[in-house]
């Protein structure tokens, strides 16, 4: 159980004032965490039996809306609290949340002033082996895949090897998009299918486990054993609106893939990772057993394990990439200074403009955009099976953070922490 008052407490300098503004709150949700462990969670469980279903939903509505209060809540408590400033004096917030949100371990990486920070990494990769997770832990970024993914695409229009509205089976040569009467008029390019607005189906994947036989990507694309998922097809209008297809970036990867004769993993690597230096990070599935042993391994909500530590993810292009919070940090500064026309060791500022450029539904190619606080921001959050992540990095200042976490439960988690970083580095709006 969590003593969020110890947690105060132990920030406080002496003599401090403020803990009693903040005193009441810190009860409650100590009283809240202290009741929902020794008698609702237990309840909620009872419940789950025929007949009792919607009283169980209730109670785990009753746990959501409270994780989500403490998510934006909490880190205004530390903040009035008047916590030390700097990664050493945080150490102990960010390992509260940590362990309120149930997640066995995260690393931090904090952008301020156009460069990497600092990193802050808590808890385990494993909670077996008790292995701590350290700055070369690589955590699966899932979907954050797709805008590292897009920027390598977008290498290639920026050189005039592909067109972003060409119609996109004009490239492919080994499988084709099926044609129907959804492509009548307005067709699939690379464009619609990088900012999800292509029609294509297919949100998101399974992954397989490692006592599964894995796909290729043929055989995803195609919806045909052993692939777990359905066939890529088109069943919208391209243009008419958004809707978040994986499928798609499959689609946009075998392009690729047909167009340069590179393998995606060879081609991102060679387009964005090694340029930028993310030297740990890579798009290889399954991943090499090099680096195996620098992998966390995922948990569910409920704490149990994902068999084998992770799934692999065949679907490269939207959801394969194994990385670390400095790593991607690099990523997102890399296009920050290039916004300010600063650095195009990938795009060059106009190209990294265009590939930021809403295009339906604050969604650019491959990075949702988001207005936090007033200010605008722009990144993506990652969800494989027993992996949460987020990226987020401001627009026009440079300040911006990173979250990998090895939980189902680490998308709040990471939530949470950016309004405990943002509050504490002072950014604009928290």
């Amino acid at each position: 159980m969590i003593s969020y008052r110890t947690a105060c407490f132990t920030n406080l300098a002496a003599g401090e004032t403020r803990v009693h503004l903040v005193s009441s709150a810190l009860s409650t949700l100590g009283l809240f965490s202290n009741w929902w462990e020794a008698a609702g969670r237990p309840a909620c469980r009872r419940f789950l039996r025929p007949g009792r279903l919607m009283v169980a939903v209730a109670f785990s509505r009753i746990e959501l809306g409270a994780r989500r209060a403490v998510a934006v809540v909490l880190p205004a408590v530390f903040a009035a609290c008047g916590s030390a400033t700097g990664p050493a004096g945080d150490v102990t917030d960010i390992g509260v949340l940590l362990e309120y949100f149930d997640v066995p371990g995260a690393g931090v990486a904090v952008i301020n002033d156009f460069e990497l920070d600092y990193v802050e990494v808590h808890g385990v990769e494993n909670v077996d082996t008790l292995e701590p997770v350290t700055e070369q832990t690589l955590f699966q970024a899932a979907s954050i895949s797709k805008g590292v993914s897009a920027t390598g695409i977008m290498s290639l229009v920026q050189d005039g090897t592909i067109s972003l509205d060409t119609e996109i089976n004009d490239y492919l040569v080994r499988w084709k998009l099926p044609d129907n009467a959804f492509q009548a008029t307005e067709k699939v390019t690379l464009r619609r299918l990088l900012s999800h607005t292509a029609g294509t189906t297919v949100g998101g994947f399974r992954g397989y486990r490692y006592t599964e036989p894995v796909p290729d990507l043929f055989q995803v694309l195609s919806g045909v054993a052993p692939a777990n998922s359905p066939p890529v097809v088109v069943d919208l209008v391209p243009g008419s609106q958004f809707r978040y297809s994986g499928g798609g970036y499959l689609v946009a990867q075998l392009a690729v893939e047909d167009v340069t004769g590179t393998a995606f993993p060879a081609f991102i690597h060679n387009r964005v990772l090694q340029p930028i230096g993310m030297t740990i990070s890579t798009y290889q599935a399954p991943i090499p057993g090099a680096l195996f042993e620098s992998t966390a391994s995922g948990y569910y909500a409920d704490g149990t394990a994902v068999p084998g530590g992770h799934h692999i993810y065949p679907e490269i292009a939207a959801a394969s990439l194994w990385t670390t919070p400095s790593d991607l940090a690099r990523f997102l500064i890399e296009l920050q200074l290039s916004l300010r026309g600063e650095s195009n060791v990938v795009l060059s500022p106009e190209n990294t403009e265009l590939l930021l450029t809403n295009v339906k539904r604050d969604y650019a190619l491959g990075f949702d955009l988001w207005t936090i606080h007033g200010q605008p921001y722009f990144g993506h959050y990652g969800a494989n099976d027993g992996f949460r992540c987020r990226m987020v990095a401001h627009r026009g200042e440079g300040y911006g953070l990173v979250v990998l976490t090895n939980s189902d439960n680490g998308h709040e988690f990471a939530d949470a922490v950016l309004e405990l970083v943002g509050r504490r580095e002072g950014w604009p709006g928290f």
